[in-house]
């Protein structure tokens, strides 16, 4: 029995062939220039797109308000409510994107 476990012991404590290297090289696993530059344009891209997408919002913001100030004063010209109620119901929206043309 002694035998069998100093066998055992002998069997487990063996060096495996091949021996395993510390690990992948280095030069094999990093990105490098490459990687670098790729994760920089992809981050530019992303900040040009949010700074663009913040304008498109806040344009739209104040065409809204401009159209209810034109609303609200077309009702008082017209003599009706200033609140402009009667003049949300009227209005219907085309789907049509046209952000170059300015809403009258």
């Amino acid at each position: 029995m002694a035998d069998l476990l100093l066998r055992g012991s002998a069997w487990l404590a063996a060096t495996p062939s091949p021996t395993p290297t510390g690990g992948p090289n280095a030069d094999d696993v990093t990105p490098g220039i490459v990687g670098f530059v790729v994760t920089f344009l992809l981050a530019v891209v992303v900040v040009l797109l949010v700074i663009d997408m913040v304008r498109r919002i806040r344009r739209v913001r104040y065409r809204a308000e401009i159209a209810e100030k034109l609303d609200a004063e077309q009702a008082a010209a017209a003599g009706g409510p200033v609140d402009g109620a009667a003049g949300d119901d009227a209005r219907t929206d085309s789907g049509a994107d046209d952000d170059d043309a300015p809403r009258r």
